[in-house]
């Protein structure tokens, strides 16, 4: 079937004076209590409220005249008087609402907020409403294309209250992105079938996308990928790629990023195969190359001026089969770095070196640059860091702020990251052990058992990239932060079942987009 477009609706300014005017047919209002609302909405609530004294503590519906539909959607948050409070009360609320709203007959709803607290913190409290009934009701790809476009609840929505629409409409727009490339199955979003859904993605747009996929030029350009990927070049729809994409703002460039984004379609484990029912939802471990996608999108969307972005996206298959590569090889990496492999599922870091030594030395000649690579690369950051991402950040980077300005947005915008440092313990984890190798890749042992098992991953990256020469002491330090996002990446980190969160999206473009 053909592909389908991953636009999502542009959201509609709304105005009290033109609520009732239209096809709105719901009004979805979210905050911790709803004394604020017009004199109609109270009356309304004090009737309801007669027959069910819960209407204001859980999800409710209150026929009201004066709104849309005369359907009054109350979606209350819960207090927002405790310390450990934050924005994605707005986001939660409003994401959960949908269901209930759509099994109601609502097509059009109109959302807004009320009673948000005062302060920075709470002042995306709309958008994020706005984004969390994104969330809830965005339908996969494969069900879109299997029912039809019109499968996802509604038709419309509106938005009443002061946002910008152009920020939303591109965030979503790359979200949406995010979530189709994560979460899709992996004969769906193979490798080569990822690429063609990028070049549609950005068509006609301000990102330019160019793809790798000659087998010569793989094995030449992205040594420690095509090891990866070697039982899979026999399969011509397994075969991997790397997806380029680009994008050069208008005016003096001030600021360059460059992103790496680890794209693997399916993750059998390799050589090291996954065993014990731990293989299913391994077709999300291309979430890092998702996020990375989706925040280019958001790019396109807003055509920020004096800024430029490059990403790679290393989409791979990691196949068994009598060509696998297996524990004990040595594989020099396009830095002429020599890596011992330690076990074939930890093939996250390879496939996304090759890239990250590339796009370093095309920073040290670009203007104000900094590197990220964003995984799912390990069990040890969904465990020591639950639903967030984890941030672990070179000197240059923590110098300059950079993972300061990323917490700080995630925090703003409801896709929260935490910081782990880079220590000494991990470059002496992945150093080469004999006169054959440079590096280690991993030790033999799953890195949710493995002390420091998020962090020094972060190590091997910088050794194999040769980034360890452009550290705080050295003439040319550049910013590098890994992100990995294994907790956070889909909800209730259930990769299997869970729907894609589209992290980092959101972090990035609050961090540098606004």
């Amino acid at each position: 079937m053909a592909l389908r477009a991953p636009e999502p609706f542009t959201p509609e300014q709304v105005t009290w004076d033109s609520l009732t005017n239209g096809s709105w047919d719901a009004l979805i209002v979210v905050g911790p209590h709803f004394d604020e609302l017009p004199e109609h909405c109270q009356a309304a609530i004090a009737a309801a409220k007669v027959t069910d004294d819960s209407v204001t503590q859980q999800l409710s519906i209150v026929p009201c005249a004066g709104v849309p539909g005369n359907r009054l959607v109350l979606a209350p948050t819960g207090s927002l008087a405790r310390d450990y409070d934050d924005v994605r009360r707005f986001y939660d609320a409003a994401r959960d609402a949908v269901t209930r709203v759509a099994k109601a007959g609502a097509k059009q709803p109109v959302i807004m907020t009320t009673a948000v607290p005062a302060g920075a913190a709470w002042q995306h409290a709309l958008a994020s409403s706005y984004l969390g009934l994104s969330q809830g009701a965005y339908e996969p790809l494969e069900a879109r294309e299997h029912f039809g476009e019109g499968l996802e609840p509604f038709a419309a929505v509106g938005v009443l209250g002061e946002t910008s629409i152009e920020w939303l409409t591109a965030v979503e727009a790359g979200r949406r992105v995010a979530r189709d490339i994560c979460g899709t199955e992996p004969e769906r979003m193979s490798p080569a079938r990822a690429a063609e859904y990028c070049q549609q993605a950005f068509a006609g747009s301000s990102v330019s996308v160019t793809i790798i996929n000659d087998r010569m030029q793989l094995q030449h350009e992205y040594p420690l990928l095509s090891a990866v990927a070697r039982a899979s070049f026999a399969v011509e729809k397994q075969r991997p790629c790397v997806v380029r994409l680009e994008y050069k703002g208008e005016g003096p460039i001030t600021e360059s990023l460059f992103l790496v984004g680890k794209g693997i379609t399916y993750d059998t484990g390799g050589a090291d195969l996954k065993t014990g029912g731990h293989m299913a939802g391994m077709s999300r471990d291309k979430g890092g190359a998702a996020g990375v996608a989706g925040f280019l999108r958001t790019v396109a969307g807003l055509k920020p001026k004096g800024l430029r972005v490059v990403a790679e996206l290393a989409f791979v298959r990691n196949n068994i089969g009598s060509l696998a590569f297996v524990a004990d090889e040595i594989v020099t990496g396009r830095s002429g770095v020599r890596v011992r492999i330690g076990n074939t599922d930890a093939e996250g870091r390879l496939v996304i070196a090759d890239s990250l030594t590339k796009l370093k030395d095309e920073a040290l000649t670009a203007e104000n640059p900094s590197l990220y690579t964003v995984a799912t690369l390990t069990g040890h950051a969904a465990l020591s860091k639950g639903p967030y991402t984890a941030l672990v950040p070179n000197g240059p980077a923590l110098k300059a702020g950079i993972v300061q300005k990323i917490m700080d947005a995630g925090e703003l915008w409801g896709d929260g990251a935490e910081l782990s440092l880079s220590r000494r313990e991990d470059f002496d984890f992945v150093r080469g052990r004999t006169k054959a190798d440079d590096v280690l890749s991993s030790n033999n042992g799953p890195s949710a058992t493995t002390a420091r098992g998020h962090q020094f991953p972060m190590a091997f990256l910088v050794l194999t990239a040769g980034l360890d020469k452009h550290d705080n002491a050295s003439e040319l330090p550049l910013p590098y932060t890994h992100i990995d996002i294994a907790g956070s990446g889909v909800e209730g980190g259930d990769w299997q079942h869970g729907k894609p969160t589209a992290t980092p999206v959101l972090a990035l473009a609050g961090a540098f987009l606004k």
